[in-house]
């Protein structure tokens, strides 16, 4: 039960929210509306395993880095409380998992496996060498929505090519806002952000440009597929969502950003799933 804990706290159980909403809107907008359960359910198993393979790869590439980082002493690696060769053998388990449950849905999801699976392998290593790694980050989260598309349709197309670009610009942009306060320790240390190349300031004004592209993806794939008022409403407070995020933080000034700040992003990928979900009602 104490490990059990361990790698719950370790591959941050409750930001699953970033990634499961999304990939049930797309589910839905896939199925019209009515998506199949068992295929719901493979979804949600699938992702969610790779999900952790991913925060756990993430933790395991940068404990190095996060001992010398005040601000993440709770994590369980830095902590002590898991060890690299069970941290190894969680991420082994958890592509298993992946695998067999790729598997069981049609032949073309197994197929493209790797190619959702790179980016959430490489993301950890990126800061090592570019500037705009969250958009790597992005990228790793979309390949959700992508996949549940890919599972219900068996095909890809142009709207949820487009809401894999409003997923990728929305969490890369929110990485980058709040990855902007380790700006000193990131140089320190040699890695790199947004923050570090254009200073705390220009990160969060392309993150907002980025947000606002995102929004408008979000908006045009509701157009493209002619979905209802309700859902367009879901996309309304997801803006709205975003708006206030970047009202409270400042340049120089980040004591608003804290574990609150950074699950309240959540209401963005939550808001557009139920109102997509209502829409189809």
């Amino acid at each position: 039960m104490l490990k059990f804990k361990a790698h719950a706290k370790n591959v941050a159980l409750p930001h699953t929210i970033f990634s499961l909403p999304f990939a049930l809107a797309s589910a839905f907008m896939a199925a019209d509306g009515h998506p199949d359960f068992r295929t719901v359910i493979l979804i949600l198993l699938a992702i969610t395993s790779a999900r952790w393979a991913a925060i756990a790869i993430d933790n395991l590439a940068d404990l190095k880095y996060d001992k010398l980082q005040p601000r993440l002493s709770y994590r369980a690696m830095v902590r002590g409380e898991i060890s690299k060769s069970e941290a190894l053998i969680f991420i082994l388990l958890c592509m298993i998992v992946l695998v067999v449950t790729v598997a069981q849905l049609p032949p073309i999801c197994l197929k493209l496996l790797p190619v959702a699976a790179i980016p959430f392998i490489i993301y950890p290593f990126t800061k090592r060498f570019t500037s705009w790694c969250h958009l790597f980050l992005g990228v790793a989260i979309a390949m959700a929505p992508a996949g549940a598309w890919v599972a219900v349709t068996e095909k890809i197309s142009l709207p949820p090519v487009i809401l894999c670009v409003a997923v990728a610009l929305w969490i890369g942009a929110f990485d980058a806002v709040y990855g902007a306060q380790d700006e000193k320790f990131d140089k320190s240390q040699k890695l790199h952000s947004l923050a570090t190349r254009y200073g705390q300031a220009g990160a969060l004004f392309i993150a907002k440009i980025l947000h606002v592209i995102s929004i408008v993806c979000f908006v045009t794939v509701g157009v493209l597929l002619k979905l209802g008022n309700l859902y367009f409403v879901g996309v309304f407070i997801a803006a709205l969502a975003l708006i206030y995020q970047h009202s409270i933080v400042r340049a120089g000034d980040y004591r608003e950003v804290t574990q609150t700040y950074f699950m309240r992003n959540g209401i963005v990928s939550v808001a557009i799933f139920i109102f997509t979900w209502l829409s189809y009602d």
